[in-house]
C-alpha cells in the first residue's frame, strides 16, 4: 500500500505547478483522496479533497479558484494543478487516501499517506 507524490520545486510567485500522486496496492478507485500541506512551524492542513469518482470536490478557502484537484481512476493517480501561486503556498505537501468520503477536510478521515512533495514559491 503505496501512495507516492512527485512534481513539487521551486517556482516564482504567480507561477504554475502540478503535484501528481500515483497509488499502488489497494483498489484507488475505492478511496476518496485528498492534498493536505504542512508550511514551516505550522500544522498539517487539509488543501483539497475529491470523492471516489472524482464527481464532487472541496478547496480550503485560501486555494479556492486557484489550485484544481483531479483524478484518473484508470491511471490509479491523483492530481493537484497549482495556479497564480503565492509564497504563501511554500509547504511540503501530501497525498492521502480515505475510505470513507466524509468529513473530506479531517485528517482523521485519511488512512494512507504518501511521504510528501516540496513545494516553494518564491516572491
Amino acid at each position: 500500500v503505496q501512495l507516492q507524490a512527485s512534481g513539487g520545486g521551486l517556482v516564482q510567485a504567480g507561477g504554475s505547478l502540478r503535484l501528481s500522486c500515483a497509488a499502488s496496492g489497494f483498489t484507488f478507485s475505492d478511496y476518496a483522496m485528498g492534498w493536505f500541506r504542512k508550511a514551516p512551524g505550522k500544522v498539517r492542513v487539509f488543501v483539497a479533497g475529491i470523492t471516489r469518482s472524482g464527481g464532487s470536490s472541496e478547496y480550503e478557502d485560501s486555494v479556492q479558484g486557484r489550485f484544481t484537484i483531479s483524478r484518473d481512476n484508470a491511471k490509479n493517480t491523483l492530481y493537484l494543478q497549482m495556479n497564480t501561486l503565492e509564497p504563501e503556498d511554500t509547504a511540503v505537501y501530501y497525498c492521502a487516501a480515505a475510505y470513507t468520503q466524509q468529513p473530506m477536510g479531517a485528517l482523521y478521515a485519511y488512512q494512507i499517506w504518501g511521504q510528501g512533495t516540496l513545494v516553494t514559491v518564491s516572491s
